[in-house]
């Protein structure tokens, strides 16, 4: 008889102890450790794949770019990189009612018209995602579905029917078997997606992954999944706007850091072709506090407007608030600005938001920022046609921000006349309709815009 193993393990980072801890001692996270029971068995289901490999040189392998099977929505192939690959496993997460679902069943019906595809569904039942076909108006005719939550299940109907394509409707659902922990248990999931990944790499079928998200918004269950699959999408964006933001965090056969940009209407989910409109603010009259920023996604530049709002602090302690910005960075710049530029928020409250949902990680909003709270704080608004970036050091020197051409040829094509921009990313040739106005200093480029 099998032997019955208590563990407890850590919803992080996946790392196991034998007894319960209040700390993690393999990441140091507290409260994490979940009791989990494995059931020990003689021979390893793992076994057939521990045959051993001649050692080969890395000069002698031949190195080929892998086919992709385009989704046939475009900005959802932009993310993956240009398509699925065979036998990948991709993991999407988001927020409950965002879209990932509706996503892939529009990816699945426009991938059934060229290859073999499979939905399996274990959160919703057969009819009910047949009446959001209806609803979304799809041919479904070449779509084969499957309401499994049972693993063995799952991956008998996979040998079976043999599918290009499988979507798993969601990996927070499906059981083993062989555990008697819960689905959804951290045992229970890192199975469920070692034992799909094998298949997929044993098969050649590309397998999609739906996961879950913690309050935090990050993926529910421990971090190994994350290193288990080859690419890691997330959902960005509030449910309750109806545009709709993709953005890969890792893939092993594109670039990281891809944004797709769709728009949710009745027909589902579409992809946007100039998403720098959608961050963009439409004013009657020049408004205060307003500065649009050129940014990269990947290899897309997008034009953000960045809005800043400085008030007099009624509180001891001011307030410092940013929304799609890095927060630790406010107040350095803040710190920066009075330092190098004699520009005084001490006694001010400071409230900075990157309009349209988008969250911008790089320093090259830092520009961007800094003279969007110069413009609330005087109470006047930037020029006409101004797109800025650059990143800003504690010293106070601007510092060039990589593919400089590419932002400023895409505010060019929008209509911007004027670009405040880091000396070092100067274009050697003019731009067609752009004035560059280059700076290597912080006080410089505010002594520039009065």
């Amino acid at each position: 008889m099998a032997k019955i193993k208590t563990l407890f393990v850590c919803s992080e980072c996946g790392g196991s102890c034998p007894k319960w801890e209040g700390k993690c001692p393999h990441c140091n996270a507290w409260n994490t450790l979940e009791e989990s029971r494995d059931v020990g068995v003689t021979a390893h289901r793992f076994a057939p794949l521990a045959g051993s490999s001649p050692i080969r040189s890395l000069a002698e392998i031949e190195a080929r770019e892998l086919p992709r099977q385009p989704t046939g929505i475009s900005e959802f192939d932009r993310v993956l990189g240009g398509g699925l690959v065979k036998g990948a496993v991709v993991l999407i997460g988001g927020d409950p009612g965002i879209g990932k679902s509706t996503l892939l069943l529009q990816a699945l019906v426009s991938l059934s018209h060229a290859v073999k595809v499979l939905y399996v569904t274990g959160e919703e039942s057969a009819e009910q995602v047949a009446l959001r076909a209806r609803r979304l108006e799809l041919a479904t005719g070449d779509v084969d579905l499957l309401a499994e939550i049972r693993l063995e299940s799952i991956m008998a109907a996979l040998m079976e029917q043999r599918p290009s394509v499988a979507v798993i409707d969601s990996i927070q659902t499906l059981y083993s078997s062989e555990l008697s922990a819960a689905p959804g248990s951290v045992s229970q999931v890192r199975e469920c997606a070692a034992q799909l990944t094998r298949m997929a790499k044993q098969t050649g079928i590309t397998i999609v992954l739906i996961g879950h998200v913690t309050k935090d918004g990050t993926l529910a269950g421990p971090r190994v999944l994350e290193h288990i699959v080859d690419t890691v999408l997330y959902f960005e964006g509030d449910t309750h706007s109806s545009f709709r933001l993709v953005r890969a965090f890792k893939n092993r056969f594109g670039a990281v850091n891809e944004l797709g940009v769709f728009a949710m209407t009745d027909r589902g989910l579409r992809g946007v072709t100039n998403p720098s409109a959608l961050f963009l603010s439409q004013h009657a009259q020049d408004v205060a506090g307003s500065c649009v920023m050129a940014t990269q996604e990947g290899t897309r530049p997008l034009l953000v407007e960045i809005q800043a709002l400085v008030d007099t602090a009624h509180v001891p302690n001011p307030r410092r608030l940013s929304v799609g910005l890095e927060g630790t960075r406010l107040a350095m710049l803040l710190a920066v600005l009075h330092r190098h530029a004699g520009v005084v928020t001490f006694d001010q409250d400071v409230f900075v938001n990157a309009v349209g949902g988008v969250k911008i990680t790089e320093p090259a909003a830092d520009l961007p920022v800094l003279l969007a709270i110069v413009s609330s704080l005087r109470d006047r608004s930037l020029p006409k046609g101004l797109i800025v970036f650059g990143e800003v050091g504690l010293a106070g020197e601007i510092r060039p921000a990589p593919r400089g051409q590419e932002r400023l040829k895409e505010a060019a094509k929008l209509g911007f006349s004027v670009a405040l921009i880091p000396k070092a990313n100067a274009p050697k040739q003019p731009i067609e309709g752009l004035e560059i106005w280059a700076v290597d200093r912080v006080e410089s480029a505010i002594e520039r815009l009065r």
